[in-house]
C-alpha cells in the first residue's frame, strides 16, 4: 500500500511541540529527524561509551507523518495544517514548510527498528523482541517489546514518567486500568509488579495484536491482562466494562486535550483511595489537566517532570 508522507521543517526546540500539535489534530505517529548530539544517558541506553560522531546541530528538525488517501486522512491533514498555522501565531516553529512525497509500507513499517535498542528505565531493562538482551543487572526486570504499529516502546519521556509512578504505587493483587494502552508496556509492567488484573483500552485496532504478541513473548499470556478496542470517552460498552468493578490504579499516557475530558471518566472507574496517573502533558498544559483532575474530585499527590513533559498523580 502507498502512503502519503508529509514532512514539516521546524526547529529542534519546537519538534516536540509540533509533534504534540499533530497528535491533537489526529495524527497517530510521527518520525523526527534532527542533528542533536546524543546525551550521556542516551549513550548509556545504547551501550556505547562515546557518542557517535555526526554533523554539528544546525537547529533544524524535520517532523514527518504518514496518511493514506482515505477521506478521513484528508480531514486529518486539513486539521493538521490549521493547527500548525495557529501554532505559528504564538510559538517559533521555524519555517513550518510542509513537503509531501509517497512511500510504501515496507519503507517505514520496519525502518524505525534501527533506532530502537535495549535500554534501562531505572531497574527495568526494555529489550526489542528482535535483539538478544545484554547481561541484566542484578535484581532488574526484563521486558521484551515490539510495539509493531502501536504506540509505546518506553523510550519517550512521558512513558518513563508513567513507569516510575507505577513502580511507586502498584501493589500485589491490585486491579489496573490503562487507557490508551498501545503496545501494552505499562500494563505489562503492572503485571510483572503484581497486578492481579489489567484492562487495557485503545482506539487503534493494531494495539490488540501488539499487546497479544508482547504478552506471549514476556510469558504473560495468563497474567490477567484483558484488551479492549474502543473509546472510553464515548462508547457505552467500554465505559460499562471499565466501571463494572472499581480499579485501584488508572494510567493514561495520552495528551492533555484527551486527559481533560478523561478525568471524570477515570474517577468513576476508581476505588476510593485509588490512584490515577496521567502523563503526556506538555508543561504549558499542566494547569489545565490539574484543574480537570481536581474538578473530578481527585487530589494531586505528585507532579513529576522530564524535559518539557509532566505527569500528574492523583488520589480519589
Amino acid at each position: 500500500m502507498k502512503w502519503n508522507r508529509f514532512t514539516i521543517e521546524t526547529t529542534t526546540e519546537a519538534e516536540d511541540l509540533v509533534a504534540a500539535t499533530l497528535a491533537e489534530a489526529g495524527v497517530q505517529g510521527v518520525e523526527i529527524q534532527d542533528k542533536q548530539p546524543l546525551t550521556q544517558e542516551e549513550c548509556q541506553q545504547m551501550f556505547v561509551d562515546l557518542a557517535p560522531e555526526g554533523c554539528e546541530d544546525d537547529g533544524v528538525a524535520y517532523v514527518s507523518f504518514y496518511l493514506d488517501d482515505e477521506e478521513e486522512s484528508r480531514e486529518i491533514f486539513a486539521r493538521a495544517q490549521e493547527a500548525l498555522r495557529d501554532l505559528k501565531k504564538y510559538a517559533d516553529i521555524g519555517s513550518g514548510a510542509i513537503a509531501s512525497s509517497q512511500t510504501e509500507d515496507k519503507d517505514w513499517m520496519n525502518n524505525w527498528k534501527e533506532y530502537f535498542h535495549q535500554f534501562y528505565v531505572d531497574d527495568i531493562l526494555i529489550v526489542p523482541s528482535w535483539e538478544e538482551s545484554e547481561e541484566i543487572k542484578p535484581g532488574a526486570m526484563l521486558l521484551r517489546m515490539d510495539p509493531g504499529t502501536a504506540f509505546g516502546t518506553g523510550m519517550h519521556e512521558t512513558t518513563q514518567l508513567c513507569i516510575r509512578q507505577i513502580k511507586k504505587h502498584i501493589r500485589p493483587g491490585m486491579r489496573m486500568l490503562d487507557v490508551g494502552t498501545g503496545s501494552g508496556i505499562l500494563g505489562m509492567i503492572g503485571c510483572k509488579l503484581g497486578a492481579e488484573y489489567v484492562l487495557g483500552t485503545d482506539l487503534d485496532p493494531c494495539a490488540a495484536s501488539a499487546v497479544e504478541e508482547n504478552l506471549q513473548v514476556n510469558d504473560l499470556a495468563d497474567a490477567g491482562f484483558e484488551m479492549l478496542i474502543g473509546n472510553i470517552l464515548t462508547e457505552e460498552a467500554v465505559q460499562k466494562k471499565a466501571q463494572e468493578t472499581p480499579f485501584d490504579l488508572v494510567t493514561a499516557n495520552i495528551l492533555a486535550d484527551v486527559l481533560v475530558p478523561l478525568a471524570p471518566v477515570a474517577a468513576r472507574c476508581m476505588k476510593d483511595g485509588g490512584i490515577c496517573i496521567m502523563s503526556g502533558i506538555l508543561d504549558q498544559k499542566e494547569a489545565e489537566v490539574r484543574q480537570a483532575l481536581e474538578r473530578a474530585g481527585l487530589k494531586i499527590v505528585e507532579a513529576a517532570a522530564q524535559g518539557e513533559w509532566v505527569s500528574l498523580t492523583a488520589r480519589k
